[in-house]
């Protein structure tokens, strides 16, 4: 690699499009198994775009992390079964099974990956979409890689599994479930763990730390990592709605987690 191409990919670049990234990287785009003793975790890049994958597979390995990449959900779905994956990125916009369909498998089946989109500048709707089907969160195009990797560090950080075992061996049971803390993990009536979004999790035990006390969505957003959360205002109430679902016996009329007005949610243990 000669020392601009380097440069280049050190400092972070956009441009305009929808691929988001400068196509300037030579090689990479292929899939590369395996995970390197010393990696901080192993990223899955799904994009359609084989400019858009080398460019992000380089970056990412050139900062410690190992990449897998896929042109599609197809491929992405079988590399996420044949491989341990700590981080998923998808781009929406992609022929066939778009990135919010893969997103959606991905968290029916592997409840602790991670799962970051990557979306086209101004699609509200589907950031809305993404973060109901469990997205932990969300880039939009064109992006600066800067930018995109301290969004998937902050990510990866509440999902570590160093984060996971600070949190302690609290149980508590909310409606049909039973949160597990100190496990990060939902498990239902049947012990079937509940899939369940790293946000999804920080909202459950915000509510369960402070039973019977109505959470405005301003205190729930400064409650655990709130630089993280989402910015825009419907990202708490899509997750409470996502979580009503999970928990409550009957989501339209909840009794476990409670919509108190003027005031935000608060968690009721007996839902009486």
């Amino acid at each position: 690699m000669d020392q601009r191409h380097d440069s280049a990919v050190e400092v972070g670049f956009t441009v305009p499009g929808r691929g988001g990234v400068r196509p300037d990287a030579s090689g990479g785009g292929q899939v590369k198994p395996g995970r390197p003793a010393e990696a901080k975790a192993t990223i899955l890049i799904v994009d359609d775009e084989p400019e858009v994958r080398a460019v992000l597979e380089e970056y990412f390995r050139r900062h410690g992390y190992a990449a897998m990449c896929a042109e599609n959900a197809a491929v992405a779905k079988a590399i996420a079964a044949k491989h341990p994956i700590d981080l998923a990125l998808l781009d929406i916009t992609m022929p066939g099974e778009d990135g919010l369909a893969l997103a959606r498998h991905l968290r029916e089946r592997y409840a602790k990956v991670a799962i970051v989109m990557l979306t086209a500048a101004g699609t509200v709707v589907d950031r809305i979409v993404g973060l109901e089907m469990g997205a932990d969160d969300y880039v939009p195009k064109p992006f600066d890689p800067r930018e995109l990797m301290a969004r998937v560090k902050s990510v990866l950080r509440r999902t570590s599994a160093a984060g996971r075992a600070e949190l302690g061996a609290a149980r508590v049971r909310i409606g049909r479930c039973v949160l597990d803390v100190g496990a990060h993990r939902l498990t239902d009536e049947k012990g079937t763990e509940v899939a369940m979004s790293s946000l999804e999790f920080d909202l459950l035990k915000a509510l369960a730390e402070h039973p019977n006390r109505p959470l405005s969505r301003e205190r729930i957003l400064n409650l655990h990592h709130a630089q993280d959360w989402d910015p825009f205002d419907r990202s708490v109430d899509l997750r409470i709605m996502r979580l009503r679902k999970k928990v409550e016996p009957d989501p339209e009329h909840p009794r476990f987690i409670r919509t108190v007005r003027n005031e935000g949610y608060m968690f009721v243990p007996d839902g009486k």
